[in-house]
């Protein structure tokens, strides 16, 4: 029996200039392999046509999260599930982006731009402290919050993003759903476009929370979407004198 070789074929458009198919997805592997699954390469790659769009988000953009970080993606996936939800490239951009906040957007008006960050600690231990009492079984992981000093009137803000590991079958959604929880009218996930639930309004966020960022009590707001990413905001509580002191 003669194997047959798989034929790729463009998925964009008759008009497309991917004519004669595509490189073997195993070549396009190895060659993003070796440079360490670089996202902005990734990106780049997803822009090209709709066929290299479906590899980099089936593939690249798996392998990315999986590199950047091994230990989340192995617990995210030992449901037994081979995916996450929101898809990778969602995953992979909440990794290393800050969403920042747009003026008249999710976070009372402060505007701080979007951006991507070097490196970001998550935490599984952290996550508990956005969890009321009765959800702590869920499992959530909470960045660092990202800082962005002297915003006027706000002070000192913080934005932290977060992913929920199997957030459809968790306490967290069940509740947001009994509670008749509404949608933002008009803002999405930054990370997958999904509808988001305001966390404040829904009288779901614990005071360990603004503990756990350092944050006033009364200045800590999240929003969580449909594929159980988390993004928030809190006005953090200034340095004393000898922990400013500590860090030169």
């Amino acid at each position: 029996m003669i194997p047959l070789t798989k034929q790729y074929r463009c998925m964009h458009s008759k008009s497309c200039q991917c004519t004669k198919g595509h490189l073997n997805e195993d070549i396009i592997y190895l060659v993003f392999q070796q440079m360490n699954w670089n996202p902005n390469a990734i990106a780049n790659l997803s822009c090209v046509c709709k066929w290299f769009d479906d590899l980099a988000k089936r593939v690249l953009w798996k392998e990315f999260c999986r590199t950047r970080a091994p230990k989340i993606m192995q617990d995210l996936q030992s449901s037994g599930s081979h995916s996450v939800d929101g898809n990778w490239r969602a995953l992979g951009k909440l990794l290393i982006y800050c969403s920042g906040s747009t003026k008249g957007g999710l976070f009372r008006g402060i505007q701080v731009s979007g951006h991507f960050v070097y490196r970001t600690r998550f935490s599984r231990t952290s996550g508990k402290s956005f969890l009321l009492p009765q959800c702590r079984t869920d499992v959530l992981y909470v960045s660092d919050p990202c800082e962005h000093l002297d915003q006027g009137d706000e002070g000192d803000v913080g934005f932290f993003r977060g992913i929920f590991k199997s957030f459809s079958t968790s306490k967290v959604k069940r509740m947001l759903i009994k509670k008749e929880a509404k949608f933002h009218p008009t803002e999405m996930c930054p990370y997958c476009k999904a509808k988001l639930w305001n966390m404040s309004q829904a009288e779901m966020i614990p005071q360990n929370a603004s503990c756990r960022l350092g944050a006033y009590e009364d200045c800590v707001e999240y929003y969580v979407c449909l594929n159980g990413h988390m993004l928030g905001m809190c006005t953090l509580l200034p340095l004393s004198d000898s922990e400013g002191a500590s860090e030169h």
